[in-house]
C-alpha cells in the first residue's frame, strides 16, 4: 500500500487542509456562541467583553497550536509521525513512568472526540432553521434538525467501511472555499467596526478576566478553549501531510480564522443593543452576520466543513487506536485497509462505538448550546500530557532550560483552562469524563495486565528453547511417529536465553508428539518507527529448529503469514533448510511444504494459585484474560483465517503452590497384613 505524499507542493498543501484542519476550522461555528451564552444574553456581551474575548482567542490560538504544537511539537516527530503515542514511543525510554501521562491523554482524546462529529454537524444544521428555500420556509423544530443531524451521521459512520479515498481528495478544494469563505465574511463584517482590532493586544485579554463585564470570571476561557481543540488532532495528522505542509498553509488557516472572528466580533458588537435579537434564543454570530442571500451557501458548505471535521476525527481516531494496539495499550482489534494508502485504515468495532456515543450526544444534549456547555473538558488532559511529554522530549534532546520554561509556561496556562472547564463538568462534562475513564480503565488493565502476567510466568513458567534442541531434531526424523506437519509455527515471544513458554514445549513433546520438517518458533515485536519492516533468523546451529524475530513498526500489518513465506524462501534460496517440494501439487515447481500454525490461548483457571496473587495482580491478570477472550482472536490478528491453524487452550500457569495447613496423617487400618505362607 502506499503512503500519500508529504512532500511540500501545492497538492500536498490542498490535502492537507482537507485532512488536518478539519476540527479546528470549524470552531467558528459555535465558539463565539458560546461566549455570548457565557455572558448571558445578546445585551450583556458589551464591546470590551467582546474585545477581550477575541484577544484570547488570538492569543490562544498563538500560544496553543502556533507555538507549541506548530513550532515546538511537530519537531518531535516520530519517523515523520505525531500524535501522542507517536510521541511516547519517541521518549519511553527516558522513564518507565511516561506511560502514565500517554494512557491519560490518549483515553481523554478518545473519549472527547466523541463530541466532535456531534458539536459541528449540529452547529451545522441549526443555522437552516427558520431559513426559505423559495416559497418554502423550513421548520424551527429542533427535533427536525435533529432528524437531519442524525442522518448525516449515521452515513458517515457507514460509509467508513467502504473507504473514503476517492471522497478525501474532494476534501481539499472544499475546505480552501470553506476558509476563504469564512475569511470573505468575517473582513466585511470587521471593516464596519475596525475598533476590534485592539483584540492583537493581549492587554485587551488580560483585563477581561478581571473585568466587571465578564459575569463568567475565568470560566469564560472555557468557551475561549473550544478555538484550539483541533491543536493535538493537527499534530497527530502530521504524517499522514508532512510538517511542511502545516507549516506552509497554518498562516492562511490561522489569518482565515481570526478574520472570522474579528468579523463576528465586530457584528456582535453593532448589535448588541438590538432589542430584537435579546428575544431570540440561541443566536449565532457566524450566521447572522451574513446578508440574507449568502445564507443557503452558508449552511452548505459549513455542512460540509463540518462533514470533514467529522470524517478526519474519526480516521483520526482509527489511527490513535491502531497504534495504542501497537503499543499494547490496547487489547487486539480487527484492523481492515479499504484504500489504496496506507494511513487509511477501518476498524469496525471502533467505528461503531464512535457511531452509538456521537449519536446518543446528540439526542441526550439535544441543541449545539448544550453540546458546547461539555465540549472540551478532556482535551485539557490531553494537552497537559502532551507538555509533559514534550518536556522530556526537549529534556532529551539536550535543551534543558528550554524544557523547563516550556514546563512551567504551557503546563500552569493549559492547567488555567482545565480549571475554567471544569464548570462544565455539571453541565454535561461528566458524559467525556465517564468515556474517559472507561478508556483508561481499559487501557491500563491490558497494558498492565501484560505487564505482570509476564513478571509472574517469568518466574517459573518459562524453560530454555536450547535444552530441548536434541529431542525435536531426533522426533522431526522419527519417521515412527506420522508427520504432523511440513512446517509447524508456534507464535511466541522468545525472551533472553531463548527462554519461551514452558506450555509450547509441553505441547510438541507430551501431547501426542508432534512431528514436523522444520518447527518454526516467531517473535513478533512492535517497533518505534511506524512502517518499519525487518527480521533476523537464527537457526540455533540446526537445519529444522527456526527462531525468527519480526520486528514491525507500530502500524504496520501483523499479517505473518505474509511475512513467513517471503522468509523460507529465502532460506531454501540460501540452502540453509532442506527442500520442501511436495510429491503432489497443482501449483507448478512449487517447493514449500504445508504451514501449520499452534496458537496458545490461556486461560486463568488455576483457582488455588489465583489465592496466592495479590489482588492487584489478580484483576489485571483476570481483567486482561477476559479482555483477550472478548476481542479479536490470534487467529485473525496474526491474518491466518485463511490458514491451517490449532487453537490450544492453557492455563496461565503462575508457579507452584502449596498449601501450607495440608498435613499427612497415618492410614487406619484395623484389617492386619496376612503373613506369607511357608511352602
Amino acid at each position: 500500500m502506499k503512503k500519500r505524499n508529504s512532500s511540500l507542493s501545492t497538492l500536498g498543501m490542498l490535502i492537507t487542509l482537507g485532512i488536518v484542519y478539519g476540527d479546528i476550522g470549524t470552531s467558528p461555528l459555535y465558539v463565539m456562541n458560546s461566549i455570548i451564552n457565557s455572558a448571558g444574553t445578546m445585551a450583556d456581551a458589551k464591546p470590551e467583553y467582546i474585545i477581550g474575548s477575541v484577544s484570547l482567542i488570538f492569543w490562544t490560538l498563538m500560544l496553543i497550536t502556533t507555538i507549541k504544537y506548530v513550532l515546538i511539537a511537530m519537531k518531535a516527530d516520530n519517523n515523520k509521525e505525531g500524535g501522542i503515542f507517536a510521541l511516547y514511543a519517541l521518549v519511553r525510554s527516558k522513564g518507565k513512568w511516561l506511560i502514565i501521562p500517554a494512557l491519560i491523554g490518549g483515553s481523554a482524546l478518545l473519549a472527547d472526540g466523541t463530541l466532535t462529529p456531534a458539536v459541528t454537524v449540529t452547529s451545522a444544521i441549526e443555522g437552516i432553521k427558520g431559513q426559505k428555500f423559495g416559497n418554502f420556509v423550513f421548520s424551527n423544530s429542533q427535533t427536525t434538525v435533529l432528524i437531519i443531524v442524525t442522518t448525516i451521521l449515521l452515513t458517515i459512520f457507514i460509509i467508513q467501511k467502504f473507504g473514503t479515498d476517492r471522497i478525501g481528495r474532494s476534501f481539499g478544494p472544499i475546505m480552501l472555499i470553506w476558509f476563504s469563505f469564512i475569511g470573505i465574511a468575517g473582513l466585511l463584517n470587521l471593516t464596519n467596526d475596525l475598533s476590534v482590532l485592539k483584540a492583537l493586544s493581549p492587554i485587551y485579554a488580560i483585563k477581561v478576566l478581571f473585568s466587571p463585564v465578564n459575569k463568567a470570571g475565568i470560566f469564560i476561557l472555557g468557551s475561549v478553549f473550544l478555538a484550539t481543540t483541533g491543536a493535538e488532532a493537527l499534530y497527530a495528522d502530521m504524517g499522514q501531510v508532512g510538517k511542511h505542509n502545516i507549516y506552509a498553509t497554518w498562516p492562511f488557516v490561522y489569518l482565515m480564522l481570526m478574520l472570522n472572528y474579528f468579523g463576528q466580533a465586530a457584528w456582535v458588537i453593532s448589535n448588541y443593543q438590538n432589542n430584537h435579537y435579546n428575544q431570540i434564543n440561541g443566536i449565532n454570530p457566524f450566521y447572522q452576520m451574513l446578508p440574507e442571500e449568502f445564507k443557503i451557501f452558508a449552511i452548505v458548505i459549513a455542512t460540509m466543513a463540518a462533514i470533514i471535521a467529522s470524517q478526519a476525527l474519526i480516521t483520526g481516531s482509527f489511527t490513535l487506536v491502531q497504534e495504542a494496539i501497537g503499543l499494547k495499550i490496547l487489547p487486539r482489534l480487527k484492523v481492515k485497509f479499504p484504500g489504496q494508502v496506507q494511513s487509511q485504515l477501518y476498524i469496525g468495532t471502533v467505528n461503531w462505538i464512535l457511531c452509538a456515543i456521537t449519536v446518543s450526544i446528540v439526542w441526550g444534549f439535544g441543541s449545539s448550546d448544550h453540546m458546547e456547555a461539555a465540549y472540551g473538558l478532556a482535551i485539557t488532559l490531553t494537552m497537559l500530557m502532551t507538555t509533559i511529554l514534550l518536556h522530556q522530549f526537549l529534556i532529551m534532546k539536550n535543551h534543558h532550560i528550554l524544557a523547563n520554561i516550556f514546563l512551567v509556561a504551557f503546563f500552569t496556562l493549559e492547567s488555567l483552562f482545565l480549571l475554567s472547564s471544569l464548570i462544565k463538568f455539571v453541565h454535561g462534562g461528566y458524559v467525556t469524563v465517564i468515556i474517559t475513564l472507561a478508556i483508561l480503565t481499559i487501557m491500563i488493565i491490558w497494558f498492565y495486565g501484560n505487564k505482570r502476567r509476564d513478571a509472574y510466568m517469568a518466574e517459573s513458567e518459562n524453560v530454555s528453547l536450547l535444552d530441548f534442541i536434541p529431542q525435536l531434531e531426533k522426533l522431526s526424523t522419527d519417521e515412527g511417529i506420522p508427520t504432523y506437519a511440513t512446517n509447524l509455527v508456534y507464535m511466541l515471544k522468545m525472551g533472553p536465553d531463548y527462554s519461551i513458554k514452558r506450555s509450547i514445549i509441553y505441547s510438541i513433546l507430551d501431547q501426542d508428539p508432534k512431528r514436523a520438517k522444520v518447527y518454526w518458533f516467531i517473535t513478533v515485536n512492535q517497533t518505534n518507527a511506524p512502517y518499519e519492516c525487518y527480521y533476523s533468523v537464527d537457526m540455533m546451529h540446526t537445519r529444522n529448529v527456526v527462531n525468527v524475530t519480526l520486528n514491525l513498526g507500530f502500524k504496520k500489518s501483523q499479517h505473518v503469514n505474509i511475512y513467513i513465506r517471503e522468509i523460507i524462501n529465502s532460506l531454501l534460496d540460501q540452502n540453509i533448510i532442506d527442500d520442501q517440494t511436495p510429491t503432489y501439487s497443482m501449483v507448478p515447481k512449487r517447493r514449500v511444504g504445508s504451514f501449520k500454525f499452534v496458537i496458545q490461548n490461556q486461560q486463568f483457571q488455576d483457582l488455588g494459585a489465583q489465592e496466592y496473587m495479590r489482588g492487584w495482580d489478580r484483576f489485571l491478570i483476570g481483567g486482561r484474560l477476559l479482555l483477550q477472550n472478548i476481542t479479536i482472536p490470534p487467529t485473525l490478528w496474526y491474518g491466518l483465517e485463511f490458514s491451517d491453524v490449532v487453537e490450544e487452550k492453557v492455563p496461565l500457569f503462575l508457579g507452584s503452590h502449596y498449601d501450607q495447613y495440608l498435613t499427612e496423617k497415618k492410614v487406619s487400618n484395623s484389617v492386619k497384613p496376612s503373613k506369607p505362607r511357608a511352602h
